[in-house]
């Protein structure tokens, strides 16, 4: 058995003094944003919001200046992050262009498609969706069947993604796509991964709404949709490897566990301070959170080390969920369930209640998470 080294990490004092600066923003910025807003954490849309953060410097942080970055450190970002989410701050516009996307396109595709996306990323008027998940694939991204085949110019684009956050407001989608035959004596060979502009011709995006009602997913579908040379990430054949290094990046920020604090702070606002039950449940809350916060910083000196942090961020992202999404039974214990007062902690449970069941799906769904993790460890 492998070990799993995540050393702890300290914030220096920067880091420290630019936190009171992002607390005294949004406590001015989000005055007015009331419980059931918050709940909605990173999923929370305001482009508005998005412009602001990037106006301020706070979006593409670590990214060189020649990419509309700012060339700080990533426990620097990692304060933001934990300020940004702990206000439940509406970042998700912007969310996954600046998490993942912006370093994607950095790291593959440096002097074209960087410096032609990353600016705008970073000013948070840019926003990317991701074109992995298709039908009756699931979880195994090596079965993709959506097909890129060559023409004058670039590529033919034929097939359809699934589950596709916040393809409504992108201005392009982060697509795998098959170049190559399937291979079955190398299933992640032929894969490559485009930049698709999703206002081509061909394209069509249909909403699935959420056990809410409410519009984050979509299906993508691309008919004879071109796509030019150009808009090719990195190497044709090496969409597996781009895509690993992506997932690592979508499991390591601390919104793999702090998407329920909005629904914990509220029942830390109405407990009992002379109630046993509800001062040791809230305190093993605290002590677990203590925990994966170590944990995640330690993912953050980790990246800023430059090291891979893929198994360690798998790692956080299954405990996370485990504790977010245990988060509105809790409450239900604790304090009688779904009541129709309206009050900050009601409308806050309402919602988290709701879209829990999604926390240990995004990201990666818990039995794929623990192969990877158990591979990683060297248990299989």
């Amino acid at each position: 058995m492998q070990a799993l080294d995540i050393r702890p990490c300290t914030l220096d004092p920067r880091s420290e003094t630019l936190r009171a600066e992002v607390r005294a923003f949004l406590s001015e910025t989000l005055r007015d944003l009331p419980a059931a807003e918050r709940a909605r954490n990173w999923n929370g849309v305001d482009e508005s919001f998005s412009r602001k953060l990037g106006a301020r410097d706070w979006l593409g942080m670590t990214w060189p200046r020649r990419y509309g970055g700012h060339e700080r450190s990533a426990l620097e970002r990692y304060v933001v992050l934990e300020e940004l989410l702990a206000a439940g701050a509406p970042v998700n516009a912007h969310w996954i262009a600046e998490r993942q996307s912006g370093p994607l396109l950095i790291r593959f595709s440096p002097d074209n498609l960087a410096p032609r996306i990353c600016p705008g990323i970073a000013r948070g008027e840019t926003y990317i969706a991701i074109g992995m998940s298709e039908p009756d694939v699931g979880s195994d991204l090596a079965a993709v069947r959506t097909r890129a085949d060559k023409v004058a110019g670039g590529w033919r684009v034929n097939g359809q993604k699934i589950w596709t956050t916040g393809a409504q407001r992108a201005q392009h989608m982060v697509t795998l796509l098959r170049t190559c035959p399937r291979d079955e004596t190398n299933r992640h060979a032929g894969l490559s991964q485009f930049l698709v502009d999703l206002s081509a011709p061909g394209i069509t995006i249909r909403p699935i709404l959420n056990m809410l009602g409410e519009h984050d997913y979509n299906e993508v579908f691309l008919e004879d949709v071109f796509v030019p040379d150009h808009d090719v990430i990195g190497q044709l054949g090496d969409g597996w490897k781009q895509v690993g290094a992506e997932l690592a990046l979508e499991r390591s920020g601390p919104e793999r566990y702090l998407s329920s604090t909005q629904l914990y702070l509220e029942m830390l606002e109405v407990a009992d301070p002379h109630d046993a039950r509800q001062t040791v449940s809230l305190g093993r809350v605290a002590a677990r959170y203590a925990a994966l916060r170590q944990m995640s910083l330690g993912i953050a000196g980790m990246l800023a080390r430059g090291e891979s942090p893929a198994i360690a961020a798998t790692l956080v992202k299954d405990q996370g969920s485990v504790l977010e999404q245990s988060m509105p039974d809790l409450a239900h214990e604790l304090f009688g369930g779904l009541r129709t007062s309206g009050s900050p902690l009601d409308q806050t449970l309402h919602y988290i209640t709701q879209t829990a069941p999604s926390f240990s799906l995004r990201g990666g769904t818990r039995e794929i998470l623990r192969g990877i993790i158990a591979r990683g460890l060297g248990l299989r």
